[in-house]
């Protein structure tokens, strides 16, 4: 695995929606119900019972997008005690819940520091060309339906699965196969893990290309434990779907600077800028 840094891809304007986008991610991540304490390093039951009853009224669920199938009972958030000992109250729920809607409210959530800060280091990085080519508000409604594209593209393939979906990943993957699309040549800083994590200047095609091969192999279940948590399915619909929507902007998109040099070390500095 590869981790990016930083692209060599000048923007001529400020990526407003990105940087909102990153803002309002971060936001809610912070003042979701139960993570303060799992930020600190322990969260107790009441904690993870608000958490629970959170996550399922605002995350997207496959079963409810496709067959509408609504629970009968849902975590409250309250701790109560039972044959087994403490645990979360369920009961009926006391909201109306839309489907459609908790596509775009489960964009906005994540399960702990490491996928929001992966998710946003993503968009800062690839976001902000993205945004330059298309236009603020363009950009905004492209991130929106690849984001929906994704929860449901991921709901038809698990249309049985009660678990929740949320992130940010599958909105940011149109985003990475918009890139692909634009900016295929582009350098993105990268570091590699070989024994210490060597710095590299490498084209954006190797990089995003070979992000969405992990992707299509870790969906299948190969390489990975944790293959039913993470949602993989919905990266690779969210990638496909940005590259077709972002190939018609492709004729009349400024090329990156051209690098020239090595492809790591001072020399790999580019020619101008723009």
């Amino acid at each position: 695995m590869v981790i990016p840094v930083h692209d060599v891809n000048p923007v001529r304007r400020t990526p407003y929606v990105t940087y909102a986008l990153i803002a309002a991610n971060v936001l809610v991540f912070l003042f979701t119900p139960g993570i303060a304490g799992s930020v600190a390093g322990g969260s107790d039951l009441a904690q993870l019972c608000h958490l629970q009853a959170f996550m399922d009224h605002y995350a997207a669920v496959p079963k409810e997008l496709i067959h509408h199938q609504m629970p009968q009972v849902v975590p409250t958030g309250q701790v109560g005690i039972g044959r087994s000992g403490p645990g979360c109250v369920v009961g009926p729920p006391g909201y109306d819940k839309s489907p459609a809607l908790s596509v775009f409210t489960a964009m906005f959530l994540h399960g702990s520091w490491l996928h929001l800060l992966g998710n946003m280091l993503f968009l800062l990085i690839f976001g902000n060309n993205v945004e330059d080519r298309m236009g603020h508000i363009r950009f905004f409604l492209f991130y929106v339906f690849c984001g929906y594209a994704a929860g449901y593209g991921f709901a038809l393939l698990n249309a049985s699965s009660g678990d929740p979906l949320i992130g940010a990943s599958g909105a940011i993957a149109g985003v990475l196969g918009a890139y692909l699309v634009l900016y295929p040549t582009a350098r993105v800083w990268v570091l590699v893990p070989f024994l210490v994590f060597l710095p590299l200047r490498l084209p954006a095609w190797l990089v995003l290309g070979f992000w969405f091969v992990l992707q299509a192999v870790y969906s299948s279940g190969e390489g990975v434990s944790d293959a039913g948590t993470v949602a993989y399915a919905a990266h690779i619909v969210g990638f496909l779907v940005g590259m077709v929507l972002a190939w018609p902007l492709k004729p009349g998109t400024p090329p990156p600077p051209e690098p020239r040099g090595l492809l790591f070390g001072r020399r790999a500095r580019p020619r101008h800028s723009w």
